[in-house]
């Protein structure tokens, strides 16, 4: 503790970057990754001296996104539904593979994380830090679980030294500190850190999904602000008005006025438009069909959506009704399941498993697991689940009554593994001769010559 204090008293000053719109942000991101050469504490992790890491970007910038773009917003929402409907559970590991699972009271510290908090509210705040800032820390504090701001937090790391050089970085804990207050060090193992994609700049860190789709949000944001003023415009492309040379400036001004009253906006649309002598209509732009409009922002929110891990048509995007079939949302639901949501559950219960310990000390035979049995997303995964269990038991039947001992018919059809089967000596009736009371006779092997 005394060194990670230590390092939190040679934490230099940071100034507060005004972050105001997508392209700002998306500026100061990639800075704040390092491929700029800068970051917010004036050092990389590949530069010498560097003494924490510390999570890229700036929160309210990434919150002003998920606020006002509703694909971004559509596919935050769709992870955190999902995540959050799950609970944690104990499972004995048995012979090194997961067995069945089972609730203590040592859970209640994630079952009711805070007062009147439960265990979805614990996850939704978790998944949606983890989005946002690419990382999730939590730490434990009289009995609660309190959320540590991930723009506050900073990893603070120590040089791992070996055979008279550096070898890489050893975390040392967390640096916590509020605006203006005095920092709070933590030690690594009293900090749940959950960060479930890797910074590729950085050895302990997250980085979010939305890192990549910056620009891509950006161009969304300018589509839907393209089709408010097509609208705002009476939903027609633009127009050129020209007049003879001889007008004056004052009479163009006018014309100019009067035009605009008479015919800019919703409410005037469709209005015949009546033109004096000298003056001439030309239409420019294109409008939604020649532009293609529906094919080029459906392509932006495809791209959004695959770095969400979310199948376009979970969501409802356009791209993905286009082929919108119930087999094709059975097919994408899974896809959903199993690549994204499945390995972020498993994130988190190993993320958490610091701050909860398992009963009687786990001795590597408890684990801190998640139970996705009653999540109603995965029913039909629960009725693939109960087909196999059907096949599995038919086989075991099978092998038991051919005379294999039961345990190793069971462990062989857990491990796929044939070769661990055992034979007891035993033989069904059908192979046994008539009126016989062993096993079958061995065949004669043939004479030679016959």
């Amino acid at each position: 503790m005394t060194s990670l204090w230590r390092a939190s008293r040679r934490r230099p000053s940071e100034g507060q970057r005004d972050i105001t719109t997508i392209d700002d942000y998306a500026a100061a991101l990639q800075q704040s990754l390092g491929y700029s050469g800068w970051s917010p504490l004036g050092m990389t992790q590949t530069q010498p001296g560097q003494a924490a890491e510390k999570a890229p970007g700036d929160l309210p910038g990434y919150a002003m996104l998920f606020a006002t773009n509703p694909v971004v917003w559509s596919c935050m929402v769709a992870r955190q539904s999902v995540f959050s409907a799950t609970r944690f559970q104990w499972q004995r590991i048995n012979r090194g593979r997961p067995s069945e699972m089972f609730g203590t009271a040592d859970l209640r510290l994630l079952e009711e994380p805070w007062v009147g908090g439960t265990t979805q509210d614990l996850l939704a705040r978790l998944i949606q830090d983890a989005d946002l800032a690419g990382n999730s820390y939590w730490t434990r504090v009289e009995g609660e679980l309190v959320r540590l701001r991930p723009d506050w937090v900073q990893i603070v790391l120590e040089r791992r030294m070996l055979r008279g050089g550096t070898l890489g970085w050893k975390k040392l804990g967390y640096l916590f500190q509020e605006p203006g207050q005095e920092p709070v060090p933590l030690l690594a193992d009293e900090v749940a850190h959950f960060a479930p994609t890797p910074d590729p700049l950085a050895t302990y860190r997250g980085m979010s999904w939305l890192t990549p789709v910056i620009r891509e949000s950006s161009n969304d944001n300018l589509m839907s602000r393209h089709k408010k003023t097509f609208f705002e415009n009476a939903a027609t492309p633009n127009l050129v008005v020209s007049l003879s040379r001889e007008v004056t400036p004052e009479a163009f001004a006018k014309f100019k006025a009067k035009m605009d009253a008479s015919h800019r906006g919703v409410e005037n649309a469709y209005k015949t438009l009546y033109l004096g002598g000298g003056a001439d209509v030309t239409v420019v732009g294109k409008d939604f069909q020649q532009l293609d409009f529906s094919s080029v922002q459906g392509a932006g929110e495809t791209r959004i959506a695959a770095a969400a891990g979310v199948p376009p048509i979970i969501v409802g995007l356009s791209e993905g009704l286009k082929a919108a079939t119930y087999s094709n949302y059975g097919q994408a639901r899974r896809r959903f399941a199993d690549g994204t949501i499945h390995p972020l559950w498993q994130n988190a219960a190993g993320s958490f498993s610091r701050l909860v310990a398992p009963p009687g000390g786990g001795n590597g035979q408890v684990r801190l697991w998640y139970d996705a049995r009653d999540v109603p997303f995965l029913r039909e995964d629960r009725k693939d689940a109960a087909e196999i269990q059907g096949i599995q038991a038919r086989t075991i039947r099978t092998l038991v009554d051919a005379g294999y001992l039961p345990d190793t018919v069971i462990a062989a059809v857990e491990a796929e593994d044939p070769t661990l089967l055992r034979h007891s000596g035993l033989f069904s009736v059908q192979l046994q001769e008539p009126g016989g009371n062993g096993p079958p006779a061995e065949p004669t092997p043939p004479e030679e010559g016959t």
